[in-house]
């Protein structure tokens, strides 16, 4: 059995999945991979069912009654892969944003001593293709927030492209986890940060996706600069249940 397991939360992406897993178990390293679809319309868990027959032992399919955010997607999938017993758990997306050939930067750092691997935009400069000057700072404006609000001292909190140890997601209580979209990752990397863990940047090229569409939204945004407040608040008056 594989050590590592690969999360890829879907909703619509047929574009893109069959390419992704292909891509992932292409990769010399042997990872698993578990595709946490949300009911997509466009048939993105029936392009997985079918991929299935062609990777019976490597290839893991949950779908959900409806799309219910990227954080509660990304739960499920840990909950899953912590019954399994796998070592490593990576979060990855499924429009290759993220190269599947850094899956293999992101362990190496954890088997070298990192208990959460990130795959950071931000740690050298700004690597980051085909998106416009507008979200390129926003989202480095938001980074430089979440360190100033936080005290965390990583580039990139916002990264969703990160390799787990199991330790950590055993330590954290999952079910305590507040936000359900991007601001999930940020969370997530400040709980394993209160909870002393070491957390690794690891410098990667990201991408914008080239099929498919963003599921960035206003929404999104604000639930990142107002609930970072919010959740520092939290972690310091309420610390026992955070």
């Amino acid at each position: 059995m594989a050590d590592g397991l690969v999360i890829i939360p879907t909703f619509n992406e047929i574009e893109n999945i069959e390419a992704i897993v292909k891509t992932v178990f292409d990769l010399k390293k042997d990872f698993h991979v578990l595709v946490v679809d949300d009911n997509s319309p466009d048939g993105t868990a029936d392009c997985v069912i079918k991929l299935q027959k062609e990777f019976p032992e490597n290839l893991f399919l949950e779908v959900r009654k409806e799309k219910a955010g990227l954080g509660t997607a990304y739960i499920h999938g840990f909950k899953w892969a912590l019954k399994k017993g796998y070592e490593y758990i990576f979060e990855m997306d499924a429009d290759f944003s993220h190269r599947p050939a850094d899956l293999s930067r992101l362990h190496r750092a954890c088997l070298n001593g990192a208990d959460v691997a990130v795959g950071s935009r931000y740690k050298k400069g700004v690597n980051v293709v085909n998106w416009p000057l507008a979200r390129i700072l926003l989202s480095y404006g938001a980074s430089f927030y979440v360190k100033i609000i936080t005290g965390m001292k990583v580039h990139d909190p916002t990264a969703g492209f990160v390799c787990y140890k199991r330790k950590v997601l055993e330590t954290i209580n999952l079910d305590h986890v507040r936000f359900i979209g991007y601001a999930f990752q940020i969370e997530m990397k400040y709980r394993a940060y209160l909870k002393k863990f070491k957390i690794e940047e690891v410098s990667i090229i990201f991408t914008d996706r080239v099929n498919g569409k963003s599921k960035m939204n206003s929404a999104i945004i604000r639930e990142a600069i107002f609930g970072v407040i919010a959740m520092k608040f939290r972690s310091i008056f309420f610390k026992k249940s955070f």
